[in-house]
């Protein structure tokens, strides 16, 4: 296998205006509004930024007719410098912390955090 294999990712949530302000926020980044018509399903759709010669996945914060937010069983993990940088802008903009950072040994650390939708993410960083 010549790529990674994860390409995509959705986190679905309920109101996407305040879902970008939290993650813009928390991950000091910004966010594109994905306007092209995907059908009467899905309300808004706001994209990660991404580089298609990188490594790594991007994917995007949905607002879908039917599907709710919060309870995930798949968490995505975004890689930072050092996590508890995130895990602070992520109180600040509205989440709470659901695991602070710890160690995962020669593996670096994690954080886990809820969103304003009740979704757990992930933090990573080798410091």
């Amino acid at each position: 296998m010549k790529e990674n294999p994860v390409r995509w990712f959705e986190i679905y949530v309920q109101d996407a205006q305040r879902a970008m302000t939290f993650y813009e926020k928390m991950l000091g980044l910004k966010l594109e509004r994905l306007k092209e018509d995907m059908g009467p399903e899905i309300q808004a759709m706001w994209m990660f930024p991404s580089d298609h010669s990188a490594s790594g996945a991007t994917g995007a914060l949905v607002q879908m007719k039917g599907v709710p937010s919060g309870g995930n069983s798949t968490i995505v993990y975004f890689g930072s410098e050092d996590c508890s940088v995130e895990v602070k802008r992520a109180t600040e903009a509205g989440g709470t912390v659901f695991k602070d950072k710890f160690s995962i040994g020669p593996h670096g650390f994690i954080a886990l955090v809820k969103d304003p939708d009740g979704n757990i993410v992930g933090l990573h960083s080798m410091k």
